[in-house]
């Protein structure tokens, strides 16, 4: 089987584990996530953090960014561009469109800024760090350019149902410095780089 045809299986096997989850638990684990991030955010370089907005089933990110627009930090959401994604300043209770691949974003007009802290779904990870996310390829493109420019951290928001044991992975896709779930924070190896100070493998 071709990894393209690896990847659709495993995609879809995962979102219907992570589809199946009770509300109740999907929002107890939501909420946990959030504050693990929160407690985590002490460390992050000060720049602009990266969040996502939920959509379908994902890990709902609301209270996340009400919680670091309230430490000060500057929040921004992604826009799709092209075949890449840039990031736009959003504040709670901000204007939202409906846009693609069923991403609320921004109105025109919000400004643009750079994050140095990346908080990005998937529909999959492995203990090695390796993302399967939806198959547009967004998120490994843009992070490859802002890796290339400037020190980032990128940091998985997934639920633990959607751990598996191996990410088919090709030569664009990128990996993550870190997972987090509701069961806990997973470091790749080779450790987290926090505001420019390398902490645990």
């Amino acid at each position: 089987m071709i990894i393209a045809d690896q990847k659709k299986a495993l995609r879809s096997a995962v979102l219907a584990r992570r589809d199946a989850l009770d509300p109740a638990v999907r929002q107890a684990a939501s909420a946990s996530i959030a504050e693990e991030v929160l407690a985590l955010s002490r460390q992050f370089a000060r720049g602009p953090v990266s969040v996502f907005w939920p959509m379908r089933s994902e890990v709902d990110t609301r209270s996340l960014i009400s919680g670091l627009a309230a430490r000060n930090f500057q929040v921004c959401l992604p826009v799709v561009v092209g075949d890449r994604l840039r990031f736009s300043g959003f504040l709670p209770g901000d204007e939202l469109r409906r846009a693609g691949f069923g991403l609320q974003e921004p109105v025109s007009g919000a400004m643009d800024l750079s994050p140095t802290t990346f908080l990005v779904p998937l529909c999959a990870f492995d203990r090695r760090g390796h993302r399967l996310g939806y198959g547009k390829g967004f998120y490994d493109r843009t992070i490859a350019v802002a890796s290339a420019e400037r020190p980032i951290l990128t940091i998985g928001i997934a639920f633990s149902v959607q751990e598996v044991g191996f990410v088919p992975v090709e030569p664009h896709d990128r990996h993550l410095n870190a997972i987090l779930t509701e069961s806990g924070l997973i470091i790749v190896a080779g450790g987290l780089h926090w505001g420019g100070r390398t902490g645990p493998c």
